[in-house]
């Protein structure tokens, strides 16, 4: 008796492409357990032993990275700052409505900003570089831009700590990106007693510190970690009201901040093309420019050719196509008597950058002469090589012809302006008609143009064979 026939095992059906993308973007799939996530970030809360004595020396490396200008010693001191912990915890416990382990890292992000700030502060005291570099002013105006990195480092940092195995992201190194430098910027501020430099660095660190709790509060919300038991749902909604209000009270200003930062930028970008623009035409020297975006104003000096009132007017007036309709212009020319009060440094500097600006443009115009002679004597070599079996070709094929030439020229009376491939030959016996065609056809091919031209004529007497007879009779 036969066994029944089974039927075929359909396939599985393959994934949409929703499907697809969900999984592959999943931050469920890799998530450790509850358990070792709530005992990994409780952990990291608190700042005892040798975590204090690493966040001082990271302090120390940042401080001197933004006093000497190094982008590469503030990095450094990120990889090897601790300052995730605390705020880490707070948006963690934020997030499942602890309020105790909030208080435990309130206080130990406080005393981590507290022993930041001495240290860069006494950095600054007895460094003896007190010029304030740019990546220090960097800090002391924070924008919108500010914000994205924050919560784009806080969500980096929380997602890579509820991983089950750790990836190639350093979560404490997007973190510390928004918090080392203002933190050093702020201790500069107070060593120097600059209030504005610590007003705009300190605000900046709180910027972060809430967006990067914030960022936290977010994933574990997505995560949906277990929340502490017996919550009062009025409290709970009571805590989300007041973290959105911290939120939207620190961010909104940062909004602000950045337009205002955006409208200097540009107007400073359209003032320098202005003044470029308008004084060069003007064939005076512009011997300083100074820019006021606060103010709107432009205060430009020239020497050389006095301009007249007039066309100093002519030159306010376009000011407004330029974008730079409520700017102010102020010129002043240096006169005869003036010539001592000349920064003469600058004025060097400036000739100097034209000096060197022209000697650029002059080595680029060389460069590219260069290479289209390059090219020429390239395409020139590969025709004279061509032209050279072409003629050998010929001469193997038909043994009665010699004198053989084989060169470019403009055809007369054609009109064209770019010479044509030519075979010139003298045969003891003239080809016939057919042949004729047969060697117009294979020259056309052979040289690769259709316009390609051939005279042969029929002559006694002595003939010249040549193994290499080639010309080039139209450079």
């Amino acid at each position: 008796m036969n066994a029944p026939d089974t039927p075929p095992s359909s396939p599985s059906p393959s994934p949409s492409l929703r499907e697809a993308i969900a999984h592959r973007f999943s931050l469920l799939d890799d998530k450790a357990d509850d358990a070792e996530i709530d005992r990994s970030l409780r952990a990291g809360v608190e700042l005892r032993g040798a975590t204090p004595w690493i966040l001082m020396l990271a302090i120390v490396i940042a401080s001197v990275g933004l006093n000497t200008n190094s982008n590469a010693v503030i990095i450094g001191a990120m990889l090897v700052s601790p300052l995730m912990g605390p705020i880490v915890g707070l948006g963690y416990g934020l997030g499942i409505f602890d309020f105790a382990l909030v208080r435990r890292s309130l206080v130990n992000l406080g005393i981590a900003a507290g022993i930041s700030l001495l240290t860069s502060t006494l950095y600054f005291m007895l460094t003896p570089l007190d010029e304030a570099q740019s990546e220090l002013l960097a800090r002391t105006t924070p924008s919108l831009w500010d914000v994205l990195i924050a919560l784009a480092g806080g969500l980096a940092g929380i997602i890579g700590q509820t991983r089950r195995e750790k990836s190639n992201v350093i979560p404490g190194v997007a973190i510390a990106t928004a918090l080392m430098p203002p933190l050093c910027t702020a201790g500069y501020g107070l060593a120097n007693g600059d209030w504005s430099v610590f007003g705009g660095a300190f605000y900046l660190f709180s910027i972060n510190c809430v967006f990067i709790a914030f960022a936290s509060v977010l994933v574990i919300e997505f995560l949906r970690l277990p929340h502490r038991k017996f919550v009062d749902p009025r409290r709970g909604r009571r805590v989300k009201g007041a973290l959105l209000f911290i939120v939207l009270v620190t961010g909104l200003p940062s909004i602000y901040l950045a337009v205002r930062l955006v409208d200097n930028e540009v107007f400073k970008s359209r003032a320098r093309d202005f003044v470029r623009t308008e004084f060069q035409a003007a064939k005076v020297h512009v011997l300083e420019s100074r820019l006021d975006p606060a103010r709107r104003e432009i205060e430009v000096t020239l020497i050389g050719a006095r301009l007249p009132a007039p066309a100093i007017a002519a030159i306010e007036a376009r000011m407004a196509s330029a974008g730079l309709q409520r700017a102010r212009l102020s010129v002043h020319q240096a006169q005869a008597e003036d010539t001592e009060k000349i920064d003469v440094g600058s004025l060097k500097a400036d000739i100097l950058a034209d000096i060197v600006r022209n000697n650029q443009q002059a080595l680029h115009d060389r460069d590219t002469t260069i290479a289209g002679l390059r090219a020429q004597l390239s395409t020139q070599q590969g025709w004279i090589e061509q032209a050279a079996a072409v003629t050998r070709e010929f001469e193997a094929q038909y043994p009665q012809c010699g004198n053989v030439l084989v060169g470019r020229a403009l055809p007369p009376g054609a009109g064209q302006s770019v010479p044509v491939p030519f075979l010139s030959a003298d045969c003891r016996r003239m080809p016939k008609a057919d042949e004729l065609k047969r060697i117009d056809a294979w020259l056309k091919v052979r040289t690769g143009n259709a316009d390609a031209r051939m005279t042969i004529a029929a002559r006694r007497g002595k003939l010249v064979r040549q193994e290499d007879g080639v010309t080039d009779s139209a450079q």
